[in-house]
């Protein structure tokens, strides 16, 4: 996309006055440089230290490295070589940081997919990188193997038990013993048991830090799918950048709680804990009475993840203020999060979450809330801040002729520096579009005060005209959520002949209470201008979600249309 000079030399003059710098102290002053992969990160650890629990599990950074070694030269024996794509069809278990780790000692690209996607799906992904060699678990092995069987040989292709590497068993989580029998093929664990298997070189020291590490696909509710290419200098950087913000260190224990083929759980779990010799904690995917035991068993530090998992673990009735003492920090990032609900979680369990912002083109975060302080509300639109940018990035916000706006101006955010990708895999013109005047333009509508403080409105596809006033739906849902009985909510338009688009609302009961759809439609009239307010309330036992936990208001509103 070509832009006006006139708008290149706007965005320059705008990036040249960052009031949120000073506010943040120390954390403001860049992370310097590095000439090291993400490779590099992990290698350097403490060898002795922790590196993974997984149950009643264990593996130090020692025996993690020799493993991937070993898989390393099994892939390599088998033809793999540098620049290949590597899939991950796996969720978070053991199996998954091998299979990042020998990717990289051979030079190659990790390609995390969702161990949920049908044989359709994954054609989809497989089609567009073709991958040359493939790990997944063993029920999801016929669909995977299928799917693979025409782009690798399958002397290329791993499966693994989620229930390897620990003896725990948990039925709550785990899925049963496969009704058959083994997969035909290679298993993870009869390559690592084998004496056999030679340690494999490691390459990656020699690959350089602009080379692509891990393709991350968009999830594509809007369209096909895309292959965000993170480098290993966006991974390194944001990693160092983060762990500093968040007060990692080497003594810290990560919990799990995002999905490690989502880039809060590759960047801000995987690669921060190798960041700073730390230990991840992981127990399969989310369920939150699991989770809720492995804080106790495990006595994490840290925790990051979306709203709505904080939202399962305090609706639980068992969950404590013990269940989160062992915390440093807890942070949520993906959406926006609801006043009320930061609110209800500190007024039961005496801990804040901190706000985050960012996505998977900019390599997890651009913005991130200070480790302690009030976080501001906006008073006019009562969206709770998203933070202020890192040191590793610059943002701005433009109108739609892309002048620059000033504080408390709502326009679409742009973001750029060393964190943001490299571009979307085989797609240049989506890639020029996205990167326009070398800025990530991200779609999501927002402002920044006088102090530098950022806040998100919306997407800017979410947008309700009703009558020709605009609606943002979060504004809507976190009046919702300040409702006692509202667990979740979601604000979608619906087409209307009169309006043009009318406003509706989802929204799920908290702890079995039973919802009057007419009262909350008096509640949102007693707080919003009446284009604002909901003409209808639908009560649903839980909203659509994806696999990262985010509401998707893109099934709500097709389901509006189909009616």
């Amino acid at each position: 996309m070509d832009l006006p000079a006139s708008s290149a030399s706007l965005w320059e003059e705008a990036a040249r006055h960052r009031p949120w710098r000073q506010p943040l102290g120390p954390l403001a002053a860049p992370v310097a440089p590095e000439r090291r992969t993400a490779l590099d990160l992990f290698l350097d650890a403490d060898p002795e230290a922790a590196a993974l629990a997984y149950f009643d599990g264990r593996l130090s950074y020692r025996a993690l490295q020799t493993q991937a070694r070993q898989l390393a030269a099994y892939w390599a024996k088998a033809g793999v070589q540098a620049g290949d794509r590597v899939a991950l069809v796996l969720q978070n278990t053991p199996a998954f940081a091998l299979g990042v780790l020998a990717t990289w000692m051979l030079g190659g690209i990790v390609v995390p997919i969702n161990p949920m996607y049908k044989a359709a799906e994954l054609g989809r992904l497989f089609d567009d990188c073709s991958p040359a060699a493939l790990l997944c678990h063993d029920d999801h092995w016929g669909v995977a193997q299928g799917v693979a069987q025409g782009h690798m040989p399958l002397s290329c292709m791993l499966w693994s038990s989620p229930r390897e590497g620990q003896t725990q068993d948990d039925a709550r989580v785990l899925p049963p013993m496969p009704a058959v029998s083994a997969p035909a093929g290679q298993s993870l664990a009869g390559l690592l048991d084998s004496a056999a298997t030679p340690a494999a070189p490691v390459q990656g020291r020699s690959r350089s830090p602009d080379d692509v590490a891990v393709l991350l696909y968009t999830s594509g509710t809007t369209g096909a799918p895309k292959g965000a290419m993170l480098t290993h200098a966006n991974l390194v950087l944001n990693a160092r950048t983060t762990a500093r913000h968040f007060g990692l260190h080497a003594g810290s224990r990560l919990y799990g709680l995002a999905p490690l083929f989502h880039v809060t759980g590759f960047e801000l779990h995987l690669v921060c804990a190798f960041a700073v010799s730390a230990q991840l904690v992981l127990a399969y995917r989310f369920q939150p009475a699991v989770v809720l035991d492995a804080f106790i068993t495990h006595r994490p530090t840290f925790i990051i993840g979306a709203i709505t998992a904080f939202i399962a673990l305090m609706n639980q009735p068992a969950a404590t203020p013990t269940h989160f003492e062992s915390f440093d920090a807890l942070y949520s990032g993906g959406a926006p999060i609801a006043p009320a609900v930061v609110q209800a979680f500190e007024a039961r369990f005496g801990r804040s979450i901190r706000s985050t912002y960012g996505m998977t083109e900019l390599c997890a975060p651009s913005h991130l809330s200070p480790p302690e302080g009030e976080i501001p509300v906006d008073p006019a639109s009562g969206a709770l801040s998203i933070g202020m940018p890192t040191s590793a990035v610059d943002v701005i916000v433009i109108d739609e002729m892309g002048r620059p706006l000033g504080p408390r101006e709502p326009g679409e955010l742009l973001v750029r520096g060393p964190a943001v990708m490299a571009g979307y895999w085989n797609k240049p013109t989506e890639t020029a579009e996205a990167l326009a005047g070398g800025w990530m333009h991200t779609g999501d509508i927002g402002f920044v005060d006088e102090a530098g403080w950022f806040y998100l409105v919306d997407r800017k596809k979410d947008m309700i005209c009703a009558s020709g006033f605009k609606v943002w739906p979060r504004e809507v849902e976190d009046v919702l959520y300040a409702h006692p009985g509202v667990l979740e909510a979601a604000v979608v338009g619906a087409p209307d002949a009169y309006r043009g688009e009318t406003v509706v609302a989802f929204v799920s009961a908290r702890g079995g209470q039973q919802l009057d759809p007419d009262a909350l439609l008096r509640h949102c009239r007693d707080r919003l201008a009446a284009y604002k307010c909901p003409t209808a309330v639908h009560v649903l036992d839980a909203l659509p979600k994806t696999e990262t936990g985010k509401i998707t208001r893109v099934t709500l509103a097709r389901a509006l249309r189909q009616v």
